[in-house]
């Protein structure tokens, strides 16, 4: 059994087909945690894991860019859902409401994420503090409840580290990792686990792969994104092509595919208690 720990077959780029893709996940020895962004993709993924009895689950978060949104300009995501981009206001209470699902193992995702940012310094300083501000009120709920965080970071990571070191006993895991393996080494130092997904078939993080230990990597998809090129460049992910990042890492460590799945899978339901 192998464990995708960030989905997002709540998303609408599977609407038209999401039994049919959850049924071969599950035949095909996959499980999958799907990652809410905001507060509706959050809700979804809680029903569709409370739908299935086993092998389906969710975190729920809200996504940095979503955080601060007034200070971007970004388009609705047609893969993501029918809501558009907006700032939403991180309401705790709705939150810890579907938390009460048994099936919620994490908060996520959330972070930082500074690749669409406003221009002048000014706002770019309000956009930062705003995400800030965000993220820590998440870290908070995470600690009120015991549960572990995936941590979304883009040309954020010495901001996400400053944040993480005011925070002792978080357990998480950074998501679709591609920074430094001095990066690697801190975040792993504070308890986390490196995200490994199909970007490491466009970015080259070779030798942070090789560096990692097994036992501090969990695999995943970030499906319906990130496609690895085996399955072509114009197919929409899912959580069975995680088969092809654990085949890439096996290649790298110089073992076998199924001591990667192995390790990974023992390391996600360590993470997430399931």
């Amino acid at each position: 059994m192998i464990i995708d720990t960030h989905s997002h077959v709540n998303f609408n780029a599977y609407k038209g087909d999401r039994d049919e893709v959850i049924k071969r996940t599950l035949a095909g020895g996959v499980w999958m945690i799907n990652v809410g962004t905001k507060y509706e993709t959050s809700k979804s993924a809680v029903e569709l894991a409370e739908k299935n009895e086993s092998g389906v689950y969710a975190a729920i978060g809200l996504h940095p860019i979503y955080a601060a949104a007034e200070f971007q300009k970004i388009k609705t995501d047609p893969d993501e859902g029918e809501f558009l981009v907006k700032e939403q206001d991180f309401d705790k209470e709705k939150y810890k409401d579907l938390a009460k699902s048994k099936k919620v193992v994490g908060i996520g995702e959330i972070g930082l994420d500074y690749y669409y940012r406003p221009k002048s310094a000014i706002k770019l300083g309000e956009f930062k503090a705003k995400q800030k501000k965000v993220f820590m009120e998440e870290l908070d709920l995470a600690k009120e409840l015991s549960l572990p965080v995936i941590i979304h970071v883009r040309m954020a990571h010495e901001d996400v580290i400053s944040i993480l070191e005011k925070y002792s006993g978080l357990r998480g895991v950074i998501h679709c990792f591609t920074g430094t393996w001095e990066q690697a080494q801190k975040y792993m130092s504070l308890g986390f686990y490196i995200g490994i997904n199909g970007i490491i078939f466009k970015f080259n993080i070779d030798e942070v792969i090789k560096q990692t230990p097994l036992d501090k990597i969990l695999v995943e998809t970030d499906c319906p994104y990130l496609t690895p090129t085996a399955e072509g460049k114009d197919a929409r992910n899912e959580p069975l092509f995680v088969k092809h990042v654990i085949q890439r890492i096996a290649e790298l460590k110089g073992i076998s595919f199924d001591e990667v799945a192995s390790a990974t899978t023992d390391n996600a339901k360590k993470l997430f208690k399931i």
